[in-house]
This record gives C-alpha cells, sequence and structure tokens, in this order.
C-alpha cells in the first residue's frame, strides 16, 4: 500500500487531556489540527480518573497555593496557570454545559460523577471544529532537519505540519497506552529524560496484619515516615488497607517521599489514630472510658473507640489479654495502648509498579522547554504537554489541572508559530 501525506499546522501526538486541550486550543486559535492516537479512542486514561468521576481540578485559585503542591519544580507552572488556571478550567468545562460541583475538599467533579461525561463534551467539541484523529497508529519515526520536524512516519501515512505536540503520557497506567513512547521519542530529538519513577502509588507493608485490615478506610488519621529513628514527613488525611498494605490520598501523596528514602535504606510508617488528640489527652480520655466501661472485657471495650477491625488488631499488638476486664487492665498497659494508638509502627517493603500508579515522576527535563509557551530548546518545532513534562503533583487535579495549563499553552503557541 502507498504512502499518503496529511500536511497540517499543528500535529499533537497522544490524545489524553493534554493533548485534547492542545489541539482544542490550538485550533480556537484558527489552526487546521491532528491528533495521532495509539489507542482506538481517545482519553482511555481520563475514564479512570478519580476512581472513574474525574477528578478535573482543584479550586485552588491562588497560583502559589496550587504549585506549591508540585514541589520545587512548580514554579515552572506560573506563566501557564496565569493564563490558563483552575478558574478557567471550571469556566472552560461548563461552557461546554457539563455541570460541576465543589466538594469540601476542593475537588472539582462533574455533578454526575461520571468521567464519560467530561469525555464526552471533549471529544464532542474536537468533533464540531473539525479536528482530524488518526487512531490505532503506530509511529515509526520523526525526521529532523535543521533541528525541526520534518515529517512525522507512521505505518501507511506520512504526517507534516508547521508544528508538532508530544502530549504522549508518561509510564503509569501501561494498560491505557502510558508506556513511555514520548520520552523515547524526546530523547531520539536530544532532550535530556529525568529517570522516570512511579509517582502516587500504594506501598506495600511487610508486616502480616495488615492484611486482616483490608478494605479498612480511615479518615483524619495521620502518619509519620521514620528512617533511621528520624521523622522524615508527616501527612494528615484518609487512608486505605489492602491486601499488600497500604492506599488512599494520604499515602499516595507520601510515596514520592517514601520512593526517595527507600534508596538510602529502610523506611518505617507509624500511624497516628487520633491525631487531635496529643498523648496526655488520649490518656485522659483512656481514663475515662475505663471508668465507664469497666466491666467490659478489653476486646469489646476497643470497638467503641475504632472499627472492629482495627480493634482486633490493637488486641494483638498490645499485648493485652483481650478477656481481661477494663477494671484490671493496669496503667502500665493503659500508658502502652496510648502510645501504640499514637503510633502504630509497619515496615514498607516497597512500592506498586507503574501498572498501580497515579501518575509518573520524571520525564523530559524542564530546562530544556520554554515555561511559556511549551516549546522545545532543542527542537524548533516541538511542544510539550502534560505527564510527559517532569512535573508531577498531589491528588486531588492537581496533576489533570497539570494537563490543562500546559496543554492550552502549548496549543495556543503552535497555533501561532
Amino acid at each position: 500500500m502507498s504512502e499518503t501525506n496529511e500536511i497540517y499546522d499543528v500535529a499533537v501526538i497522544g490524545g489524553g487531556p493534554a493533548g485534547i486541550m492542545a489541539a482544542i486550543n490550538a485550533t480556537q486559535a484558527g489552526a487546521k489540527v491532528a491528533i495521532i492516537e495509539k489507542n482506538r479512542s481517545l482519553g482511555r486514561k481520563l475514564l479512570i480518573t478519580g476512581n472513574g468521576r474525574c477528578n478535573i481540578t482543584q479550586n485552588q485559585p491562588d497560583a502559589n497555593e496550587f504549585v506549591k503542591k508540585i514541589g520545587k519544580k512548580g514554579k515552572f507552572l506560573f506563566s501557564s496557570l496565569s493564563i490558563f488556571g483552575t478558574a478557567e478550567t471550571i469556566d472552560f468545562f461548563e461552557s461546554l454545559d457539563l455541570p460541576l460541583k465543589t466538594e469540601k475538599d476542593g475537588k472539582v467533579f462533574p455533578v454526575s460523577d461520571r468521567s464519560g461525561d467530561v469525555l464526552g463534551v471533549l471529544k464532542n467539541y474536537l468533533e464540531e471544529k473539525g479536528v482530524k484523529i488518526f487512531y490505532d497508529c503506530d509511529i515509526q519515526k520523526f525526521d529532523l532537519n535543521d533541528e525541526r520536524i520534518v515529517n512525522l512516519k507512521l505505518k501507511n501515512k506520512n504526517i507534516q505540519a508547521r508544528n508538532f505536540i508530544l502530549a504522549t503520557g508518561g509510564k503509569s497506567y501501561p494498560a491505557t497506552g502510558s508506556t513511555g513512547d514520548g520520552y523515547r521519542f524526546a530523547k531520539k530529538m536530544g532532550h535530556t529524560i529525568v529517570e522516570s519513577t512511579a509517582a502516587l502509588v500504594p506501598v506495600k507493608i511487610k508486616e502480616n496484619w495488615v492484611k486482616s485490615l483490608q478494605g479498612l478506610s480511615l479518615k483524619n488519621v495521620a502518619i509519620k515516615i521514620i528512617q533511621k529513628n528520624k521523622k522524615e514527613d508527616s501527612l494528615h488525611g484518609e487512608m486505605l488497607f489492602t491486601h499488600f498494605g497500604l492506599s488512599g490520598p494520604m499515602i499516595l501523596d507520601a510515596s514520592k517521599r517514601i520512593g526517595e528514602l527507600l534508596k538510602n535504606g529502610e523506611v518505617m510508617i507509624d500511624l497516628d489514630l487520633y491525631p487531635a488528640l496529643d498523648y496526655e489527652n488520649l490518656d485522659e480520655k483512656l481514663k475515662r472510658d475505663f471508668a465507664n466501661f469497666c466491666k467490659k472485657n478489653f476486646e469489646n471495650y476497643l470497638p467503641e473507640i475504632v472499627s472492629r477491625k482495627m480493634a482486633d488488631v490493637l488486641v494483638k499488638l498490645s499485648g493485652i489479654d483481650g478477656r481481661k476486664k477494663i477494671n484490671y487492665v493496669t496503667k502500665e498497659e493503659r500508658k502502652s495502648l496510648v502510645r501504640l494508638m499514637k503510633g502504630i509502627r509497619m515496615s514498607v517493603a516497597g512500592l506498586m509498579g507503574f501498572d498501580q500508579a497515579i501518575i509518573t515522576s520524571g520525564g523530559v527535563d524542564l530546562r530544556e522547554v520554554e515555561s511559556k509557551t511549551m516549546r522545545s530548546k532543542i527542537i524548533g518545532n516541538l511542544f510539550f504537554a502534560g505527564e510527559i513534562l517532569d512535573l508531577d503533583g498531589s491528588t486531588g487535579g492537581y496533576n489533570l489541572q497539570i494537563c490543562w495549563s500546559t496543554g492550552h499553552a502549548a496549543g495556543k503557541w503552535a497555533a501561532a508559530g
């Protein structure tokens, strides 16, 4: 079969959230746009975000507060956030007749709680604007001349464009197509790739008793991350016990730091079940409880203050006979229980892999990308957007906002360039 040539103003490689936003903004600027997608459909990863609800963004209009959730590299986003930040993202989706809601923690979701509705309005917009989408595409290579892309070679087609946008994602959830292709493309074109690691990923725990808590969700608890008897970090929030260890928003946010520490040796996690009470106040609470429930067995009292599953674990870890009457529990045993409830220690066995990671840490070195335009400093007509960049943030809509903001900037400047 003979090859055909397709010519566009902007060619976007990758049909995820960053690529879709880039295509939308480029076509708004009047450009003739094509999306080249390796899958047979757009936005496969978008459909699973927010447990299928799609946490579109975090309702945080203060850019300074937003970038704090990204870390040291967050300042790279200031320019794109100033043009298309969280408020603009909310306005954009509402302009597409997608009703949104902001929950107590600032997370923004579609009112329907269906990620398919988010993808649906985006696909409709692309169709209305005549964006050409090539599905199931196997990219052979980028042809370069004088530090510019002159041709994108597919299996039976050549794509030519004034500008190209790489928005291929990272390595997280490879089943959705995020297999690190963009890193290889960018590296071949001369870009430096910061080592990619799984981020926002569940944590494996060594202790077997954790398995008995599978499915237990805890809210308003806290953890300390310990290495060599030194507190390295602390977080407060919600977590979930699984068959292999720990997950949930707080644990996912802690995982990147845990991964860094594991390179230097063993890491421990101390779980505080009552972070709102210090040691003395929790001890006073238990003293009052012991007086009120003095005739109960110890194992029957604990479900008054923790879940049944956690009560069984506390009995085991405390070493206190569960059949002992509360009024026979000694002062030393009570204080030992307080210490346990303020710091249930767990040993980290490692992190789950990319197949369980929400996002990838690492990617195209930001020093080689213009922060205002997302243009490559190495290839004159190449732009980047989304997870392919060495940017990642906390859970709660921050990473999708990175996609929207960088995609918006890349689309705008690729259309103008």
